[in-house]
């Protein structure tokens, strides 16, 4: 599993997304003080989701081998 590290500023394109209060409050809180924006949080606990889905489903298609 992919560990997540808050993320330099990397080059992006804008998106809107909503997001819950909650979660807002939570990413802000965690970046706070780190040279780190919102977007390139979300954009690297993306990313890390995403590798987490394909280990999972990489896993998944192992357990269909066994003999």
């Amino acid at each position: 599993m992919a560990t997540f590290r808050i993320p330099k500023i990397p080059p992006t394109t804008s998106k809107s997304i909503r997001f819950p209060d909650d979660v807002i409050e939570a990413v802000e809180t965690a970046i706070q003080g780190k040279d780190c924006t919102f977007t390139a949080f979300v954009v690297e606990a993306t990313r890390v989701a995403l590798e987490n889905l394909k280990e999972e489903a990489e896993n998944a298609g192992d357990g269909d081998r066994r003999e």
